[in-house]
């Protein structure tokens, strides 16, 4: 059926959704997690790096301080206390500084560093992993040649192992890599950039973080789209269950109240049924009571009007027979209201759902805009539901590929109608007279009140029900052969 696709696709649809959703959020946290790791991890390296350029400064304020005789050999004991330090020169006066090569880079430095009041910083050889550190002094100026990868331990580097970050140290287009990390393609980019809390050493810490899809927690997305499936086809189950709860107890409703609204077509079908044979019985007993009186006494006639009285008798008592099937159940009374009647209509069909496709019944539901109808809706779900009973009952005597059930809604002048067609074989011409007597049918072990009832409860509702002329135009746009029958209730009035 249409609407149970709809059901299946929606169900799906939320599925996806929930799915799609829990997908994000997870990933999201995952990033975050990453995220604060990586700038946690990046503030340590910066912290480092700080810790180490401090020390440079103090190295050589210290040698600044212990500036005296025997203290330039002490100086050259300095890289075997600090390996980064890869050379120490000191220059007094108006001596040039001993690396010839560097001299008026060093000399440069020096001058800025007597202007600065504090320790000023070489970067020229930034790019081959080495820095000159000038500290000048009124006695003698010192300078320290820095191995920059000698600057953090690896016992102390917490990106160790971890190929997606990247690390180096910038200043002024000039830069040396630390840690080169992987190039990644797509995904995400974390990025951390800190100068250095020394002024002497004006570097940029510069830490990059890539984030692959690989890296997002697909084991907890694919665990969170099962649980998300289950727990949805739990609900779809329950609702499954609800609705079929529902149905049960809506034919429960109108079956209750289809006994209650029996109970008057009886009386007027008991004065219908047992009236002829009850008049035959009366008038069999007086001409055999006649015929006995005679003399002689003619028996064999009056034999014969008593049997005629057996065969009423036995007529009135299958009739009777009949009736004892009806239950007796109360009711209330009837109330009259605005009625959408196409919504009448998918109700009905929500509670044959199973027989419809049971049998794979085609159905077709058209009509012109949401006709608004004065009706009782109890009395009107119970036409309705008789007459779809009627159209299935007379689908089952069809093959299933011609099984075409045609609802049709729409209305004229002061009436909203319903047309309920079907393919099934149909009403021969010489039975369409009497469809509304009551206890008349044509089905098997039927009780034949269930059309005369609705057409009671039409004419209740200032309504009629009618059996579908062959010529009638809404019964030839259904194009159906079967039976056809066109329910006629007023339209609500429009003030």
């Amino acid at each position: 059926m249409r609407h149970k696709l709809v059901w299946a696709l929606a169900w799906i649809s939320a599925w996806l959704l929930l799915t799609v959703a829990a997908a994000v959020a997870l990933g999201t946290a995952e990033l975050q997690r990453l995220r604060e790791r990586f700038e946690a991890d990046a503030r340590v390296v910066h912290r480092l790096l700080s810790l180490r350029a401090v020390e440079h400064e103090t190295i050589l304020a210290t040698l600044a301080l212990l500036d005296v005789p025997g203290a330039d050999a002490a100086a050259q004991r300095l890289p075997a206390i600090y390996p980064r330090v890869l050379a120490v020169l000191r220059r007094e006066g108006n001596l040039p500084w001993g690396d010839a090569a560097r001299a008026e880079a060093l000399a440069s430095a020096e001058a800025a560093s007597r202007r600065a009041g504090r320790a000023w910083g070489l970067v020229s050889e930034l790019g081959e992993g080495r820095l000159w550190v000038v500290q000048a002094s009124d006695q003698a100026s010192h300078a320290l040649r820095i191995d920059l990868a000698g600057m953090v331990r690896a016992a102390e580097w917490p990106f160790a192992g971890m190929d997606a970050v990247r690390v180096e140290l910038s200043h002024a287009g000039h830069r040396w890599v630390i840690q080169p990390g992987a190039a990644e393609q797509g995904g995400w980019r974390f990025q951390f950039d800190k100068p250095l809390t020394v002024r002497s050493q004006p570097f940029d810490v510069v830490a990059e973080r890539r984030v692959g899809w690989s890296e997002l927690p697909w084991a907890y997305m694919g665990a969170a789209a099962a649980l998300i499936g289950g727990v949805l086809v739990g609900a779809a189950l329950l609702q499954q269950q609800r609705v079929a709860r529902r149905r049960a107890e809506e034919l429960l409703r109108l079956g209750q109240r289809g006994r209650l609204n029996a109970m008057g077509e009886v009386a007027a079908g008991m004065a219908h049924e047992l009236n002829q044979p009850l008049t035959a019985i009366l008038a069999s007993t007086r001409a055999a009571e006649r015929l006995l009186r005679d003399d002689p006494a003619d028996v064999d006639a009056a034999r014969g009007a008593m049997k005629a009285a057996g065969e009423q008798a036995r007529r009135a008592a299958d009739v009777l027979s009949r009736l004892r099937r009806i239950m007796e159940r109360p009711g209330g009374a009837d109330r009259i209201e605005a009625v959408d009647l196409r919504a009448a209509v998918d109700g009905a069909l929500h509670l044959v759902e199973p027989q419809l496709r049971r049998l794979r019944i085609q159905v077709r539901v058209q009509g012109q805009g949401t006709p608004i109808v004065m009706a009782d809706p109890v009395a009107l779900d119970q036409i309705i539901h008789n007459l779809l009973g009627n159209a299935l009952h007379a689908l089952e005597q069809v093959p299933e590929p011609e099984r075409r059930l045609s609802l049709t809604a729409g209305a004229e002048a002061r009436d909203g109608w319903l047309l309920v067609a079907d393919s099934g074989p149909g009403i021969p011409p010489a039975l369409r007279a009497r469809v509304f007597d009551p206890f008349f049918t044509t089905r098997e072990g039927g009780l034949g009140l269930g059309l005369s009832l609705c057409e009671t409860l039409a004419a209740g509702m200032d309504g009629r029900l009618e059996l579908a002329a062959a010529g009638d135009p809404r019964r030839v746009a259904a194009g159906m052969p079967g039976a056809a029958f066109i329910l006629s209730l007023p339209l609500r009035h429009q003030p």
